[in-house]
């Protein structure tokens, strides 16, 4: 065999690698997504775009996002890998400083959180020093709607993911949700304002937060901040200089994303 001939049966697996691929590509730019539109947009078959599915559903990098009309996104993995910088540092790492500053400048605590599906995932958590203080777990999962990081990435996205985020019922969650009704008036009221507000009615009682998204360098939100309040402390009036340290600190993260 000479230097410039393949190997047999070479070709296809390189083929199916950049189906596969193409496939990836496709879902993290147009999700929630479906095999025919996803047929549509790659040229391909139905049966070779469910194979490529199935293949990275299986590696961890997607997953069915809406069992009954089977629409799928990317997983945490995907985002995660597709955001680490070229020093190999990853996205909690380079929030981090951000967070920290954020909860010294308040002294309340701040979190982290990246959108995953219908929901946000904790990533990074910094305490406030007082001795009352609002607590939740690194690695914890919450609703979109039942958040103020979840209410400030809803009010960035277009109507149509908002529609189909709140298609689906919330199950196994412990505290109040907001129905669609009241949620679609607080996105609007999150998108007029620029940040989310999240009474105690919500979701934790007795706890009030703040919420700013982060986003990606093509401007479209993907994470967020919360700065989270016990409601004995909170003051209406601090309200905006509150709000105001939120979104410039996920305005950093989102400008520290974009040039990594």
């Amino acid at each position: 065999m000479t230097a410039t001939e393949k190997p047999a049966g070479s070709v296809r697996p390189l083929s199916s690698a950049l189906s596969t691929l193409r496939v990836l590509e496709e879902v993290a730019a147009r999700q929630p997504i479906g095999v025919s539109e996803l047929a549509r947009v790659t040229a391909m078959p139905k049966s070779s775009v469910q194979r490529c599915l199935v293949t990275l559903q299986q590696a961890g990098w997607l997953r069915i996002v809406d069992p009954d009309r089977t629409r799928w996104g990317v997983t945490m993995k995907a985002l995660t890998i597709g955001l680490r910088g070229t020093g190999e540092q990853d996205l909690r790492d380079l929030a981090r400083p951000v967070v920290k500053r954020l909860a010294a400048e308040t002294d309340e605590t701040v979190h982290f959180s990246l959108r995953d599906g219908d929901d946000i995932v904790v990533i990074a958590r910094e305490d406030s020093t007082h001795a009352v203080r609002v607590f939740i777990e690194v690695g914890s999962r919450v609703p979109l709607r039942a958040s103020s990081t979840g209410l400030a990435i809803l009010a960035g996205l277009a109507a149509e993911e908002v529609d189909e985020v709140l298609r689906h019922p919330v199950d196994s969650f412990p505290e109040p949700v907001p129905t669609a009704r009241e949620l679609r008036a607080e996105i609007a009221r999150t998108a007029e304002r620029g940040y989310a507000l999240n009474g105690s009615s919500w979701f934790r009682p007795h706890v009030t937060s703040l919420g700013a998204a982060v986003r990606n360098a093509a401007g479209r939100p993907f994470a967020g901040l919360t700065l989270a309040i016990p409601e004995m402390r909170f003051a209406p009036s601090d309200e905006e200089h509150l709000a105001r340290l939120t979104v410039a600190a996920a305005e950093e993260i989102s400008e520290l994303i974009s040039s990594a």
